[in-house]
């Protein structure tokens, strides 16, 4: 198997050299394609010897040339930043500005990473797909993943999301059960990074109950929200829930506070530092503090899946076909799903709580205007798609908003 990773530059690739090295032995080839050569000449030497050191005969190369990286290709990863770090501490600053919450995927910063996002990921999913196998998948780690990932449907690519929050949970919820996690199944639903936990499944048994009751005050840290709340709600929201039902207090929080953009951008002077080192063979601590855990195993576990036919479940992001009846069937959505070489299938799922529906019909909405925003461009659906989002829904705030996200990406925004 040749595995293409576009963004191959990026500090989480080291992460993906220690999951393949471990687990995916019918990697044969291992290319990250990137634009930066300062980042490659780092990233790419300490990913071969990370592959190296598990005795994996891979080989693996880095190039900025995208034809010769996908040549031939069985598999495409895309794990984009455009603008990097500097764009993301925009992201995360201005929005407070107009009194909403400045987040590099939800909110008014999330729809300006979709649109610089979107139109850059279409450009190289269309020339990858030319050079790659005609059976190849696209695997989509980049936000907003869930609007990425319509993008790359709508367009015919074979593609399927991937985020980490479901398996971070699955390990969560397996280590305070004290057992294996290959035991535990998520009862996963909503969109991306708006999703839920409503059943824990231990040898098919909901554990959930019992979880809250005993582990709730463990549980709390991991959503940002207080312990009492998730026993309310009797299941547990991810972490980005807590945008939604403490916005407020979150905006008020990030006023003058060091950005998450700043926190990376530091760890990742450092990171690049060591893996220049040429004595260094597997992934330093450090890259844990990075984010995106559990991302080498959750996209392993993915590649297999859909190059073996495996069959099994995991949770995605996917095409809708009805498993969501109060959503389009074009939808992306994110829940469990059969995963073989056909691609994503979504299992049959309970019906939706209206305290969750109606949040998640909300949401969708604003997805379908971004996506419409990033594709064709323009003002008047900037702004569209910022009065439906349910963080900003008036009309001054939609216009502040507007004037600043156009300010702000002008530079990658051809229409504007």
């Amino acid at each position: 198997m040749k595995l293409a990773v576009i963004g191959g530059g990026s500090t989480y690739t080291p992460e993906l050299a220690d999951g393949i090295g471990r687990l995916l032995p019918d990697v044969t080839d291992f290319v990250l394609v990137d634009p930066d050569a300062d980042r490659l000449a780092a990233v790419g030497p300490v990913s071969a010897r990370i592959v190296a050191a598990h005795d994996h005969p891979a080989r693996v190369s880095w190039t900025s040339n995208l034809d010769e990286g996908t040549e031939g290709a069985d598999a495409i990863l895309f794990q984009l930043r455009i603008g990097g770090q500097a764009a993301r501490q925009r992201d995360e600053t201005w929005p407070l500005d107009c009194g909403c919450v400045g987040q590099e995927t939800t909110g008014a910063g999330g729809l300006a990473k979709a649109l610089r996002t979107v139109p850059v990921v279409l450009d190289l999913a269309e020339r990858a797909s030319r050079r790659a196998s005609p059976s190849a998948f696209i695997i989509d780690f980049t936000n907003p993943v869930g609007i990425v990932t319509r993008a790359l449907l709508t367009a015919g690519h074979r593609a399927v999301g991937l985020c980490n929050v479901a398996i971070g949970f699955q390990r969560d919820f397996a280590s305070l059960l004290g057992v294996e996690a290959g035991r535990v199944s998520l009862g996963h639903v909503g969109l991306n990074h708006l999703t839920w936990e409503r059943s824990v499944l231990l040898d098919g048994v909901d554990v959930l109950p019992e979880l809250l009751a005993k582990h709730a005050d463990e549980i709390a840290p991991h959503t940002g929200m207080p312990a009492d709340f998730i026993r309310h709600l009797g299941m547990v929201p991810s972490s980005y829930l807590r945008y939604y039902y403490d916005h407020d207090a979150v905006v008020e929080s990030l006023r003058g506070a060091e950005t998450r953009a700043e926190a990376v951008a530091r760890l990742e002077t450092e990171l690049l530092e060591l893996y220049a080192d040429p004595e260094l063979d597997v992934k330093p601590p450090q890259l844990a503090q990075r984010g995106g855990a559990w991302y080498s195993e959750a996209a392993v576990d993915l590649l297999v899946s859909l190059t073996g036919d495996r069959q099994d479940v995991q949770v995605v992001n996917t095409l809708n076909h009805g498993t969501l009846p109060f959503l389009p069937d074009d939808a992306v959505i994110e829940v469990p799903a059969v995963i073989g070489s056909a691609g994503a299938d979504p299992v049959l799922i309970d019906p939706v709580q209206p305290l969750l529906r109606g949040l998640i019909a909300h949401v969708y909405a604003y997805e379908e205007l971004a996506l419409d925003a990033a594709l064709r461009g323009g003002r008047d659906r900037v702004y569209d798609a910022l009065l439906a989002h349910p963080l900003v829904g008036q009309a001054d705030t939609a216009q502040c908003l507007t004037d600043r996200l156009i300010a702000e990406n002008a530079s990658y925004l051809p229409w504007a």
